[in-house]
């Protein structure tokens, strides 16, 4: 076996070692939801509410303060996309995919960008959080990305390419092994689903009502 393919490997297992059962239950329930979202599947909703939850205890010790009180967010957008997927309104038996005009995306990356470098400025001084700007900015993007899922707006998977690519810098420097790889797959599997609903959206594919 190649002297390099060794090393990884005993990197992994050593790294391995301090897996919590915790963080690997998290990942499961972060990969599930991604995969059921690709889908459109309304269960994706319960997977995220339960994910996040976990992750809010496992960052706030990991002193991320930002990403802390992101899952408390992600877990209000849960319920409400759960709420909103299964009542689209208007007679519809399910939320169609949509997009934004370019200038709206202009707009809203100019917004958070400056809510983003600020916040990061007070962080940084404050001296109370890991990689303030990074921290920030993943935060904030994943905000308005978060909502953009729950609106089933397609343009959401490009924002998640970047902000998943980013995360996996953050939390590799604060020794989340296994969530900086899931980030690494999360990158891969936006991509996916963005393609996915591309296509729906493109040929505007029947599709049946929302599971429940």
């Amino acid at each position: 076996m190649p002297e390099a393919v060794v090393e990884l490997w005993g990197l992994l297992a050593e790294a391995a070692a301090g897996w919590s059962p915790w963080e690997f239950a998290a990942v499961g329930l972060a990969v599930a939801y991604l995969l059921l979202a690709a889908r459109e599947h309304v269960a994706c909703w319960p997977a995220a509410l339960a994910s996040t939850a976990i992750y809010f205890v496992l960052l706030a010790r990991a002193g991320l303060v930002f990403q802390t009180g992101l899952q408390l967010f992600y877990m209000a957008m849960a319920v409400y996309g759960w709420w909103h997927w299964r009542h689209p309104g208007r007679r519809r038996e399910r939320l169609p995919i949509s997009t934004w005009p370019l200038r709206t995306h202009l707009v809203l990356i100019a917004g958070v960008g400056l809510v983003s470098l600020a916040t990061g400025w007070l962080l940084a001084r404050s001296g109370g959080t890991a990689m303030p700007y990074l921290d920030a900015a993943t935060t904030w993007f994943a905000v308005a990305a978060t909502f953009m899922v729950a609106q089933k707006k397609l343009e959401n998977w490009l924002y998640w390419v970047v902000i998943d690519a980013a995360s996996l810098v953050l939390f590799a420097a604060q020794g989340l092994v296994l969530t900086a790889a899931l980030m690494g797959l999360y990158t891969l599997l936006a991509a996916y689903a963005g393609s996915r609903w591309w296509i729906r959206f493109r040929r505007q594919l029947p599709v049946a009502a929302c599971p429940t």
